[in-house]
């Protein structure tokens, strides 16, 4: 059977860079074909040349056996194809309605019918089992909420070839759930489908073959996504053996050094010197919502925050800053990056505060120098340190947000809400590298996490969240995802519905936790609910 879509010896240059270079696979009607690689790889800028974002410049792209040539992303519309981009491309200020629509918004008297938009956004949303209100905007919507929009507004646009970039990445199960569905009706209908994720479980859940990309280049393609060991992609991927991504590394923590109460009900909570507190919970438990009171972008109850034996003052990131504690955001595009900067004033940004500005003219040698540093210590992919960060992998852009706070001279307390979403499995493990060098200095880090194995492999201890509320905490040894899952699920689901994934991976290497058996040994656990 003849492919529907073919990349033809395919490459896009950009200054300094080679984008991709002379790739070349297929994919068949009926399918779902898997696209792997380390952020920067070059997967997004091949679905932003099928969506014609990208212009390539070298080389064919083939629908049905005929070349075709697009100079705009309606060009690609117009074709039968639809992109649903890891970075979301959306109308904040429209309604879900008109964002589902756009393009395509029903008129009456030559005016926009929105009694018509909002049943028709409202049908659709519907039958794909998403419960959203039609005339909400975008902009008051969480990101796991968008991201269903995103997705019901390519399913409406009826295309015979769609490619999911990172689509899981901020999801809840049961909305994972209603796309993996989604993407199986797809398949059974007869459409093309590209599917990229670095959560290799979804990949073997949900593809036929994959092709996997590394610095620009195809290195494999496997027309039989289920034969191939786990290890191998990895390897194919990021060119070494990876036998366990999060590398723990133990260490001995000190005393107590922050100390939280009375912040928000029911989350008291303190983190001792050197080690690496992890928060888990489901989409809507409320663990960001904590996290942004603690650093004082969000207004917070009446409690206090204790540093070192010494009450912080609160009310402003700046205060909070100032006092040791800082936040990598959940959302790095609209909270973390300043996208219009370069990855040097990205980095420096905060530490200017700290002796780097010299008169009214800023200290260029010494930005530059520090800029470098982080850049080759964070291993950061980037032409130069002047290039644009929004330019940069979701990875690289998360790097150097870490840079920023690492580069402050007093950092006592880091916070990471989701640091590896979207993140190839090579950049997560630098990202858990720097985590644990970060803590070996006797800062508190703590993570955010919706990955639970992600959360049970770099944690010292674990705090379950459920409805706004800390329901338990776990050291260690004691935290195995049947007795998280037990806390963090509403008392009428059960932790087996969730454990019993489809598509486990042949050959899953030694030390990759965790162990999903019930724990029956006695647990050192404290329930606080």
């Amino acid at each position: 059977m003849a492919p529907y879509l073919q990349f033809d010896n395919v490459s896009k240059f950009f200054p300094g860079v080679t984008a991709l270079g002379g790739v070349s696979f297929e994919a068949h009607a009926g399918a779902v074909h898997g696209l792997l690689g380390e952020n920067g790889a070059g997967k997004s800028t091949l679905l932003k040349i099928l969506g014609g974002q990208y212009r390539p410049d070298g080389g064919r792209l083939l629908l049905g056996g005929k070349e075709c040539h697009f100079g705009s992303a309606s060009d690609a519309i117009g074709a039968g194809i639809a992109v649903i981009h890891q970075e979301l491309q959306y109308v904040p200020e429209l309604t879900v309605a008109e964002n589902v629509l756009l393009g395509r918004l029903p008129t009456r008297f030559g005016l926009v019918d929105k009694a018509r938009a909002n049943r028709l956004a409202s049908a659709r949303l519907a039958k794909i089992g998403v419960e959203l209100d039609p005339q909400a905007r975008l902009a008051d919507l969480s990101i796991a909420q968008r991201q269903m929009v995103e997705i019901c507004k390519a399913v409406m646009q009826d295309a015979q070839v769609i490619a999911f970039d990172e689509p899981t990445s901020s999801l809840s199960h049961r909305e994972t759930e209603i796309l993996f569905r989604l993407v199986r009706e797809l398949r059974a209908d007869g459409r093309t489908l590209i599917y990229i994720s670095h959560r290799l479980e979804e990949l073997y859940a949900l593809c036929d073959s994959c092709t996997i990309f590394r610095d620009g280049r195809k290195v494999a393609t496997h027309p039989v996504m289920a034969e191939v060991p786990r290890e191998r992609l990895i390897s194919d991927m990021v060119g070494r053996e990876l036998s366990d991504i999060y590398d723990f590394q133990p260490r001995a923590p000190g005393p107590e050094r922050l100390r939280v109460r009375g912040m928000a009900e029911g989350c008291d909570f303190s983190v001792r010197a050197g080690e690496v507190l992890g928060f888990f919970g489901l989409v809507g438990a409320g663990r960001s919502e904590l996290m942004m009171q603690l650093y004082g972008a969000e207004r917070r109850a009446p409690g206090s925050v204790t540093l070192d034996a010494k009450a912080v003052a609160h009310g402003s990131p700046s205060k909070a800053i100032a006092a040791g504690i800082v936040l990598c955001p959940e959302d790095r595009k609209e909270q973390g990056i300043l996208a219009h900067a370069s990855v040097a004033e990205n980095i420096n940004i905060s530490c200017r505060r700290n002796g780097l500005l010299g008169g009214v003219f800023l200290r260029h040698a010494r930005e530059a120098a520090l800029a470098d540093d982080f850049i080759a210590r964070l291993k950061i992919k980037t032409p130069h340190r002047e290039q644009e960060i929004r330019l940069l992998s979701g990875g690289n852009q998360q790097k150097a947000i870490l840079a920023r706070w690492l580069a402050e001279p007093d950092l006592k307390v880091l916070i990471l809400d989701e640091p590896t979403r979207g993140i190839d499995v090579g950049a997560k493990n630098d990202i858990y590298r720097i985590i644990f060098e970060v803590a070996a200095r006797g800062c508190c880090v703590i993570v955010v996490s919706s990955e639970l194995p992600e959360v049970l492999g770099i944690s010292d201890r674990v705090c379950v969240m459920r409805d706004g509320r800390i329901v338990g905490e776990l050291a260690r040894g004691d935290a195995t995802e049947t007795e998280v899952l037990r806390l963090a699920l509403p008392d009428e689901v059960a932790p087996a519905a969730i454990l019993d994934t489809p598509g486990t991976p042949p050959d899953t290497p030694p030390g990759t936790p965790p162990d999903t058996s019930p724990d029956t040994s006695p647990n050192t656990v404290r329930r606080t609910a």
